[in-house]
């Protein structure tokens, strides 16, 4: 078997963390100390954030998202696959290297993504992003945690609790989604999302997007 090989590593800004971008052959993996954050060959759930994301909003002309964490890519290539040339997608990105290794190392895999004139990336935290932004959005998209609690640092919990999920609620236009993913259940956070003012709708999909492997959670929360 082809061994693993450390390509570059990235500081979390704020925190102690380090993300170390791993590669073996063709396949790419995201590790933050022993969690796989993101792999190469699992992708379904990832871009079913998108596409659920903009089935709900499929009447809005010109709709514009913002996507909490870049990552490997996989839910903004989605995005783009689906949304029409008038649309605007923002990405922001927290990590610095996790853009300079899309444009490096992974380029192969983001292809043309990150050209694309419907494409803006902002280097920023995306509770940041939310927060300018009042009644700005038609879906936000966060999947910068391994679920809603602080995975990657301890500073996105406050994504997550109801002033957090409020604050996104404001973010929001009329009739418009948040979407969030998880690598797993979360018994709370509808709750959560409910107390903020979303219309919750949780649904399970296979990590790989070919009905089987494990399965990850999105949760649909839709402005009342």
């Amino acid at each position: 078997m082809i061994p693993w090989e450390k390509i570059d590593t990235a500081r979390i800004p704020g925190t102690e963390g380090e993300l170390r971008l791993m590669r073996r052959g063709r396949e790419f993996s995201i590790m933050l100390g022993t969690n796989e954050l993101m792999n190469s060959r699992l992708s379904g759930s990832e871009e079913a954030l998108a596409t659920l994301a903009a089935k709900r909003i499929e009447k809005v002309a010109k709709p514009h998202f913002l996507i909490g964490g870049l990552g490997m890519g996989f839910t903004l290539r989605a995005a783009l696959a689906v949304l029409g040339a008038d649309a605007r997608i923002v990405v922001a990105e927290l990590v610095p290297a996790v853009v300079a290794w899309a444009r490096g190392p992974m380029a192969e895999i983001f292809g043309d993504s990150l050209n694309d004139p419907r494409v803006s990336i902002e280097e920023a935290d995306v509770a940041d992003v939310i927060a300018r932004h009042p009644r700005t959005f038609d879906a936000i998209l966060l999947d910068v945690d391994n679920g809603p609690e602080g995975l990657t640092r301890k500073a996105n919990d406050a994504l997550y609790d109801v002033c957090g999920l409020q604050v996104a609620n404001a973010a929001l236009r009329r009739g418009g989604v948040l979407a969030v993913w998880s690598s797993g259940p979360n018994a709370k956070f509808p709750k959560s999302l409910s107390r903020a003012g979303f219309v919750v709708n949780e649904i399970a999909v296979r990590a790989t997007g070919r009905g089987r492997g494990v399965r990850h959670m999105i949760w649909l929360a839709v402005k009342e």
